[in-house]
């Protein structure tokens, strides 16, 4: 991997974070086209349904999943390169940088995410706790009636924190590191998971490929989520750096699952906040580890401080990315 290279993907990292933070994904854009993780997910829910057949043995089912996962990752990077290739005989090279950045941008969630968690925080205001469990209901998978109001505020907390790693910084991350074809086959991978990769009876063998290496791809963007909120609490009166950094090194690696805890533990110690924890999943108690040792009765100032202190993070990461360009070009 060598210097142009790198400069020519963390500089459509940098045009990609810059657009989506702008404009976001129009929603007349999507309602003539759909969205790119719409395509990859009508296709894993095909190959759901012709590959994953409910007489196999576990093992056949497993492999079969392998096999899916093979499929749905290798083709939307192969039509990607392929249309790289073509636009080359076309377009000159700056047109093709901007169309890849403005490509990439449609696989960045840092505005939608920010206004689904906003409108957290605007039901509870406007509506009460009703509106606030309709509002969280849109971004989370427990299950909203069983939450009282701190309930509500910390699952839109943990929301921000675990989709500010896997939906912002491992798409830029993966961008930065092998341009268009590295984020696409990172988008495929992590729909996959999040649509076949839970342990439910059908998708336990057949998702396993599927969480397993979405696991594994998340883990450096996991780690650098954890910094940059870190960073972002450093420029803000109402957060603790130290908080953040201490709920980091003694909870994140507490947590079921090997990435979600390093955001989340440090945003709930920026914050002063208790977050994970038992919750109830689909009528079932998931025991899982605090992260933070602050309140668990989180208010709406909380989640107010919370969206301020994500920006200032998205804000850190933007800047660490423009600091590299300006390197690697010098």
């Amino acid at each position: 991997m060598n210097v142009s290279f790198l400069s020519h993907t963390i500089s459509i990292a940098c045009l990609a974070c810059a657009t989506e933070a702008v404009f976001g994904y129009p929603a007349w854009l999507f309602r003539l086209i759909g969205h790119p993780v719409t395509w990859v997910g009508a296709l894993i829910a095909r190959l759901d349904h012709w590959l994953n057949h409910p007489n196999d043995t576990p093992g056949r089912r497993k492999l079969k999943g392998v096999i899916a996962l093979g499929l749905l990752t290798a083709l939307p990077v192969l039509i990607v390169l392929v249309c790289l290739k073509l636009l080359s005989l076309i377009a000159t090279p700056l047109e093709i940088h901007i169309l890849e950045g403005l490509v990439a941008s449609t696989l960045i969630a840092q505005r939608s995410l920010w206004e689904h968690v906003r409108a957290v925080l605007y039901g509870l205001q406007l509506e009460g706790l009703a509106g606030g469990r309709k509002a969280v209901s849109m971004i989370v998978g427990r299950d909203p009636e069983q939450l009282d109001e701190a309930g509500v505020i910390r699952a839109a907390i943990e929301s921000l924190a675990e989709n500010f790693s896997d939906g912002i910084v491992a798409p830029l991350f993966w961008t930065a590191v092998a341009g268009l074809p590295g984020v696409g086959g990172y988008k495929s991978i992590n729909t996959a998971d999040s649509m076949i990769g839970h342990l439910t009876p059908r998708h336990a063998a057949f998702g396993w490929a599927s969480a397993k290496l979405d696991d594994l791809i998340n883990l450096p963007a996991s780690r650098l989520s954890a910094v940059w909120i870190i960073l972002g609490a450093m420029t803000m009166r109402q957060a603790s750096p130290s908080g953040a950094f201490r709920a980091v090194r003694y909870d994140a690696r507490h947590h079921r699952s090997p990435n979600a805890g390093w955001p989340e533990a440090a945003m709930a110690g920026a914050l002063g906040l208790k977050l994970a924890g038992p919750r109830v999943y689909g009528g079932v108690m998931v025991e899982d580890h605090w992260m933070g040792n602050g309140r668990s009765e989180a208010t709406q100032d909380d989640l107010a401080r919370a969206l301020r202190l994500y920006r200032r993070a998205c804000g850190v990461q933007g800047l660490v990315l423009i600091g590299l360009v300006s390197l690697l070009w010098l």
